[in-house]
């Protein structure tokens, strides 16, 4: 995904799995090849907006763009340099306006962007998509953000994510069939200030994620691992924790419980040199982990991937979980699904403790895993009769 190692919970515009990992429930009703998304300009702002729906068509597995009606269109052929995509804009609705567009059933996401259309590209490999810790991406200087979703057969995911940045505010919402509009993504009154203050008073290059215009309007707080990248936070950053789990477990058990409904399958973590080596419990080494850096844990990828299978893939994802809410010293049995125990250690993911901090419901998408515990920012029906996405005040 454009060179930005896509650390994200999904598997979005090149594979038609299932938002974030999540297991399709069964459908409640058909669910129709699309339906409505009410999109609501709540921000205050006198920018026009503008709206794309991107990924891929499941029924066919085309990537591509839908325009308003839900019309599905495969992107061309791209090429080597680049080639300019077609325009997929869609005019979004003024502030204290909606405007209805219907969703097909994609795996893909929502953009928006004040002001100005983003700049999409295609390569001979697919899409390019902004990656703004690049400083000549040409979608640098734009305020945008996106919301991601899952519509298939079984119904409707759709969620807020930070993962790779956190810049204009905004809640996703999904009326059922029957029963209350279930809704998240809400900040605090003043979370949105509020976070951007706390992350610039954060020592130790946390706010060095901040990114602004050369006017000085805030556009986004890269996520850490982007921060890396770009070389504004300290590849070191978590390194004097990731030591001191290291140090512990050389000499105690990590006791790793990865399915919630299945309390008897444990894995049990021993360091031993470079590596920590996990055994089932009839003793077998299942899979062996390199001690990670802070990208690795910031991404949860590199030396901490995540296959898609039953064992490394549920490990890694309960370690990633782990270090990033610096609970793995405190708890030896993981993944520790508590909020009051996470981000207690001075070494943790800053980053996300501060967007959990100021959300209105406490859930956020701010690292690739945090629906351990089920502490992500996600709605989701079988039967869903209308999505909803809010743009909210820059409060």
């Amino acid at each position: 995904m454009s060179g930005n190692k896509r650390r994200m919970l999904l598997s979005l515009l090149a594979t038609a799995t299932v938002v974030t990992g999540l297991a399709a429930a069964p459908a409640e009703a058909a669910v129709p090849a699309t339906i409505p998304l009410e999109i609501t300009n709540n921000s205050g702002r006198a920018d026009p907006v503008y709206v794309y729906n991107l990924g891929t068509l499941l029924s066919t597995g085309q990537q591509g763009w839908a325009d308003e009606n839900g019309a599905f269109h495969a992107w061309p052929a791209g090429g080597n340099p680049p080639a300019p995509a077609p325009d997929a804009s869609i005019p979004g609705p003024a502030n204290g306006q909606s405007k209805t567009i219907r969703i097909p059933q994609f795996s893909g996401r929502v953009y928006f962007s004040y002001g100005q259309k983003l700049v999409f590209k295609l390569t001979t490999g697919g899409l390019v998509q902004p990656a703004v810790q690049n400083p000549s991406d040409p979608n640098r200087d734009i305020l945008f953000n996106w919301s991601e979703y899952t519509l298939n057969g079984s119904g409707l995911w759709l969620n807020s994510t930070q993962v790779d940045m956190f810049s204009a505010p905004y809640a996703v919402g999904i009326r059922p069939a029957s029963g209350a509009t279930k809704t998240t993504g809400h900040l605090k009154p003043g979370g949105y200030n509020g976070f951007y203050s706390s992350l610039r008073g954060q020592a130790g290059g946390w706010g060095n994620l901040v990114q602004t215009r050369k006017d000085g309007t805030v556009l986004r707080a890269l996520a850490p691992g982007h921060g890396i990248e770009a070389g504004g936070l300290p590849a070191s950053v978590l390194n004097d924790y990731v030591d001191r789990v290291w140090a512990k477990y050389a000499n105690s058990t990590l006791t790793v419980t990865p399915f919630a409904d299945q309390p008897g399958t444990k894995y049990f973590g021993r360091v031993s040199g470079s590596v920590m080596n996990f055994t089932n419990t009839s003793g077998a080494v299942v899979t062996s982990f390199q001690k990670p850096d802070s990208d690795s844990v910031f991404g949860c990828y590199k030396l901490l991937d995540a296959p898609n299978d039953l064992v490394r893939g549920p490990i890694s994802r309960t370690l990633c979980a782990g270090y990033n809410r610096a609970t793995l010293l405190a708890n030896p049995n993981q993944p520790d699904t508590s909020a009051a125990n996470f981000y207690q250690d001075a070494v943790s993911n800053q980053y996300a403790k501060k967007i959990h901090e100021r959300m209105a419901d406490g859930r956020a998408y701010a690292f690739a895993f945090d629906d351990v515990g089920n502490h992500e920012s996600l709605v989701n029906d079988g039967n869903p009769q209308q999505g909803y996405l809010t743009l909210d005040p820059f409060n």
